[in-house]
């Protein structure tokens, strides 16, 4: 009787530590399936872009370089006449900013109804920005993306960085947040600073981190080429279950109408836009591209346009997550229901 009881207490000792080392070894499988089960979105948003009409001389996507978005969109240019379309990869939607309300959109108004599910321009009586005023930002505040994400216990962050001047205008109130930040902020999640630049946590609005060393005069801050600095983005969006990145450049230079920095920025982020899906795995998660209002397809003037504006699902679930969206209240719906949350 005593032999069997020692017998016992070696083997089952034993046995757990065989259990154990088992575990282990099916431990980052078993990892894998949780990460593919629970599935992540970016949302790359273009600051100012719309579907403008195939004139060569006032719009960049006609003549632009862009092979990225020729091959999402099995051969055809994001032009005013693109019809919905059902590639291989992506779904491309025509998508309404106007929402129904008379005028050009605006930054703030269009930025606010992505972020809220709600139609904000009509609930304040018109397009207005580009900074939100204080009923905007009232409703941002209280129905943000970000703010319902938190709530459900789920993980979020805009991936740009801000440089320390940007936290002390906003500060000392020579600055307000434009929308997105908001957005963000009102859920209390924090904003990436420059420290999370250097450390590989964000990227820069440019996406390679340029601006930083020229404009901001930052020297040590990382610079990646277009295609590294898509792969980069693709990283950081795996590690949250929603992530947003702002690309405002687009809007400015609509602003500014030179067609050659036009094309210019549309090639740059085309250049991104590959090397993000080289590294995207489309069964675990979404890209969801699109904008708040048009500006950069039309160069014949500097003011926003009432164009419809492009939206590109890139996933297995993109026909899930693009059914019934058609302006840019359905963003939040969509996402929710992709997250399982509703």
């Amino acid at each position: 009787m005593a032999e069997g009881y020692l017998l016992s207490a070696i083997c089952y000792p034993l046995s757990a530590i065989r259990y154990l080392l088992t575990a282990i070894r099916y431990l980052p499988s078993a990892i894998g399936h949780l990460l593919m089960s629970s599935p992540h979105i970016l949302f790359l948003f273009l600051d100012g872009v719309g579907l403008g009409e195939p004139d060569p001389e006032n719009n960049p996507f006609v003549t632009a370089e862009i092979p990225t978005l020729l091959r999402l969109l099995g051969g055809q240019r994001p032009l005013a006449d693109t019809p919905r379309t059902e590639t291989a990869r992506a779904l491309f939607v025509p998508t309404d900013a106007s929402l129904r309300v008379d005028g050009p959109p605006q930054s703030a108004t269009g930025q606010a109804a992505i972020l809220t599910g709600l139609n904000v321009p009509q609930l304040v009586g018109g397009h207005w920005g580009p900074k939100p005023n204080e009923a905007i930002a009232q409703i941002i505040q209280r129905e943000s993306l970000f703010v319902k994400l938190k709530a459900r216990g789920l993980n979020a962050a805009l991936l740009n960085a801000y440089p320390q001047r940007y936290f002390d205008a906003i500060n000392s109130g020579r600055r307000n947040y434009s929308a997105i930040p908001l957005a963000v902020t009102a859920a209390g999640l924090p904003l990436f600073t420059t420290d999370d630049l250097r450390a590989g946590r964000a990227l820069s609005a440019d996406f390679t981190g340029e601006g930083w060393r020229t404009e901001l005069k930052i020297p040590d801050a990382p610079v990646y080429s277009l295609r590294e600095a898509g792969r980069k983005l693709a990283e950081l969006a795996a590690q949250w279950r929603f992530s947003f990145f702002e690309h405002w450049p687009t809007d400015l230079v609509g602003h500014r109408g030179a067609l050659a920095d036009a094309r210019r920025v549309v090639e740059r982020f085309d250049a991104v836009l590959g090397g993000l899906l080289d590294a995207w795995d489309d069964e675990a998660g979404l890209v969801v591209i699109t904008s708040d209002h048009g500006n950069l397809e039309d160069l014949s003037h500097t003011h926003h346009t009432l164009n419809l504006v492009p939206t590109c699902v890139v996933g297995a679930a993109r026909r899930a997550f693009a059914d019934g969206l058609s302006d840019l209240t359905h963003f939040v719906p969509a996402i929710l229901r992709t997250l399982a949350l509703l």
